[in-house]
């Protein structure tokens, strides 16, 4: 065996070695995770979440960790990818696994493995597995990387899946339409086991895939819901239990529920799904409406339509599809009224930028493009030009999210927001930039 990678840094550097296109390749398959998955000898001693969707699986997944956390179970939560340090992807009780921890996993991975080139993605979802079974937990709750059916994470069977929406995004993987995306997203799903669905009009695929296999689908505004009230929300949902299958009014209602921490109208839709997947686990997990409450009041995600106070204040969102840019509109139009908005931009060359464009021109008053760290950046300059040609005003091109940042905190007034918007790194050189790393 040759010596071992130095230091949780060393090792993602090997991680990313291990395939010809580093931690950016992205090689759908579970054959390679499996073998190693059974070399392991990993198995299940919990109830397992799977959380899918093309947009919303992170918010709902902090939503259905906080909840438990403070129903008082052991939770290991999974998510992809990270805003600065890889360790935020493997999470025991809220906090973040610590450096020996992953690399002693990495170690055991790397040992079983042998001459199976696993991915960065494939490699980094085995090791956090091997991390939570080095732990006592009650739920294991693992978001999806990528689609669905070929996603490492689905190498595991979930006891309720969730596909938070479905929506167009990495097309050139999962499909050209909602169906084939739907059809992707809809195979972590397995027969017996709930499923729910975030989307109040899911692809046909979606369902057909669900029925044929004899999923215990629940559809958005069908089987569960919310209604918004004034200053409190209204969740409701149709659980498949003995008095429904007597015909009886099964409907559970639960109101007076407070607004979830996390900003934006879509976070209810979010709660809605992490809710209704607990009552599908609620003879293994029962949870109390206090502790619902209260998870919902104190769940914290960053990047997520999140306001930093101050004067301009400066509004961070990951939003990188055409589906998240429309509700980043929204959430902004729903803010207190700004002069000027200034947009420090970033995003990844193979995402629909022209459309996330369209989406945010009304909002957005100043345009900073910047360029992003990598192969698959689009440039300052690409950017650039896609605006003007849409008639943007285009303050500079700069070779960094924290260049543009700077130039519109000197150049912002009092009454300005700056938005930093585009990708998970967009967000991330920004908060390194503001000086916050935790």
């Amino acid at each position: 065996m040759p010596p071992s990678p130095e230091g949780l840094d060393g090792w993602l550097a090997h991680l990313e070695a291990l395939h010809p296109r580093g931690s950016a390749g992205i090689e759908l398959g579970l054959e390679r995770v499996a073998a190693v998955k059974a070399r392991l000898v990993q198995y299940q001693t919990c109830p397992l979440i799977l959380v899918g969707g093309t947009n919303g699986k992170g918010s709902t997944c902090a939503m259905l960790e906080r909840i438990l956390l403070v129903a008082g179970y052991c939770v290991g939560l999974y998510t992809s990818p990270h805003l600065l340090h890889y360790n935020e992807r493997v999470r025991i009780n809220g906090v973040a696994a610590d450096d020996a921890g992953m690399c002693a996993a990495f170690a055991r991975v790397e040992q079983a493995r042998g001459a199976v080139a696993l991915t960065y993605f494939e490699f980094g979802t085995l090791a956090a597995w091997e991390v939570f079974a080095s732990a006592a937990l009650d739920v294991i709750i693992l978001e999806v990387g990528l689609g669905g059916r070929l996603d490492a994470t689905n190498v595991y069977q979930p006891d309720c899946a969730i596909v938070t929406g479905v929506d167009l995004d990495h097309m050139d993987f999962l499909g050209v339409d909602r169906e084939a995306i739907g059809r992707e997203k809809a195979g972590i799903f397995r027969g017996g086991v709930s499923a729910i669905c975030g989307d109040p009009q899911p692809p046909l695929s979606l369902i057909d895939h669900a029925r044929a296999i004899g999923a215990r689908l629940q559809v958005m505004g069908v089987d569960f819901g919310y209604l918004r009230q004034e200053q409190q929300w209204l969740y409701w949902g149709r659980p498949a239990n003995e008095s429904a299958k007597r015909g009886e009014d099964a409907t559970i209602r639960r109101g007076g529920l407070a607004f979830p921490a996390l900003r934006g109208k879509q976070q209810l839709a979010n709660a809605a799904c992490a809710l209704a997947a607990l009552d599908t686990l609620r003879a293994h997990l029962p949870v109390a409406m206090k502790d619902i409450r209260q998870g919902l009041i104190q769940v914290e995600l960053a990047g997520r339509f999140q306001v930093l106070p101050g004067c301009p204040a400066v509004v961070l969102d990951v939003a990188h599809n055409p589906q998240a840019a429309r509700a980043l509109a929204a959430n902004l139009a729903d803010m207190g009224l700004h002069r000027n908005t200034w947009a420090v931009f970033g995003m990844l060359a193979d995402k629909d930028i022209d459309s996330v464009i369209d989406a945010l021109h009304e909002r957005v008053s100043h345009w900073l493009p910047s360029t992003l760290p990598g192969p698959r950046a689009a440039s300052a300059d690409c950017l650039a030009r896609r605006l003007r040609a849409r008639g943007m005003t285009v303050v500079g091109e700069f070779p960094s999210p924290a260049a543009a940042l700077a130039c519109a905190q000197e150049n912002a007034g009092e009454d300005d927001r700056i938005l930093v918007f585009g990708s998970f790194l967009s967000v991330a050189a920004a908060l390194q930039e503001l000086g916050r790393t935790r």
